[in-house]
């Protein structure tokens, strides 16, 4: 089963443009559609609800990375339960990260030989691992900054409304 997961983080935004993206290239996908205020996970029913549903076999779309958190430690967390579980991840606009790239990595290691050299190959493969773990650590990371640089912006452009004598909030 394909289910997209489309958030936005207040009722001001629109959720449309997620799942437009989605439905392009998953007309199929379940739609998912989540308005929600906040930086954790408890109280995301409607992810809740997917995360009880979901098996192994299905996947997950995502339009962005920051869409399935806003947290780093949290979003990376999640992934590697769901990969563990078999669920598939895919985000549109980081598909380097997709699960399908992750087990990928895995499947083209390096054939050990059964000599010497294994010890070297070894930890080849154990490094290439760490290389794509560090990607989805990157991705969410990035995902996690751009959310606190958007708020720094719109504390900076509301002071400066401020400053020059409009009223905020009315």
């Amino acid at each position: 089963m394909e289910y997209g997961y489309a958030r936005i983080s207040t009722n001001r935004q629109n959720i449309e443009r997620q799942v437009r993206n989605i439905k392009k290239d998953y007309p199929n996908a379940v739609i998912i559609k989540e308005i929600f205020t906040g930086t954790k996970f408890q109280g995301r029913k409607e992810m809740d609800k997917l995360l009880k549903t979901i098996k192994m076999g299905d996947s997950i779309i995502f339009d962005s990375v920051s869409r399935m958190s806003r947290n780093a430690e949290e979003g990376y967390l999640l992934y590697e339960e769901l990969y563990m579980k078999g669920i598939k991840l895919i985000f549109l606009k980081e598909p380097h990260i997709n699960t399908d790239t992750y087990k990928n990595a895995i499947k083209n290691q390096i054939e050990l030989t059964g000599g010497m050299v294994d010890t070297i190959l070894k930890g080849i493969n154990e490094y290439l691992m760490l290389l794509a773990r560090e990607q989805i650590k990157i991705a969410f990371n990035q995902a996690e900054k751009e959310v606190a640089d958007l708020h720094q912006r719109t504390r900076e452009g509301i002071e400066t409304a401020r400053l020059n004598g409009k009223q905020i909030g009315l």
